[in-house]
């Protein structure tokens, strides 16, 4: 090769690459790289941000399945097969237990935000258990028995207390009707907190028992007989 035509090649390959760099170095390339992507319209059909939780919870919901399933006997069908007997022991306890619910707003109270007189809950009590809603009556008549108690002054009027409390309160000046009243608020217990089904029967206790309390004449303490003397 002459060295006429070698200077003739250079500077035709230098002409054809004349508005193009030859070299560009990295960090000035990644910064333009990083500077072109960041544009919106690249980024029209990214997911939000719900989306990118969405896939992040199922992408770790599906890595602890995949762990459970590795380390049951019998891999992804042991599983399956686990996961159908706890449904099925959910499904049997829920059926031999009930649902369970509350009816009150204050917790294990007795008397809900309404205060009423014991002939109200007597009334309510009554209609319930004319309609044939026997767990119903059972709430209104263990409240209107409470109620008869305090409005006679054999017990103190308490915020907040509960059946059972109210029995046991109320069965140290009426000491021969101390069993039926725990047994009325079990009662009651049972099917406002426990999930049970009252029926006649059970109201018909408790209707009685009111009834029952109604006659009876509290027995006066060692101290209020001393003081009486």
């Amino acid at each position: 090769m002459s060295i006429t035509g070698g200077t003739t090649t250079a500077r035709v390959m230098f002409r054809a690459n004349d508005d193009v760099p030859v070299d560009i170095p990295r960090v000035p390339a990644r910064e333009a790289a990083e500077r072109e992507l960041s544009k919106p319209m690249y980024h029209e059909n990214d997911p939000n941000l719900v989306e990118r939780g969405l896939d992040r919870f199922w992408e770790w919901l599906g890595g602890i399945f995949d762990a459970a399933a590795g380390a049951a006997p019998g891999g992804p069908l042991g599983l399956v097969v686990i996961v159908l007997i706890v449904i099925a022991l959910v499904a049997a306890l829920w059926w031999r237990l009930g649902t369970p619910h509350r009816t009150l707003t204050t917790g294990d109270a007795l008397f809900d935000d309404r205060p009423r007189s014991a002939a109200q809950h007597r009334e309510t009590a009554e209609s319930h258990a004319a309609a044939g809603r026997w767990s119903q009556a059972v709430q209104e008549r263990m409240r209107a028995i409470v109620r008869s108690l305090e409005e006679r002054a054999l017990l103190d009027p308490r915020p907040g207390r509960t059946a059972d409390e109210a029995a046991a309160d109320a069965g140290r000046p009426l000491p021969a009707h101390a069993d039926a009243l725990r047994a009325a608020a079990r009662t009651f217990d049972d099917v406002t907190y426990g999930g049970r089904t009252a029926d006649q029967q059970a109201y018909l206790r408790l209707r009685d028992l009111d009834a029952d309390l109604e006659r009876a004449k509290p027995q006066l303490s060692t101290t209020a007989q001393g003081a009486a003397e």
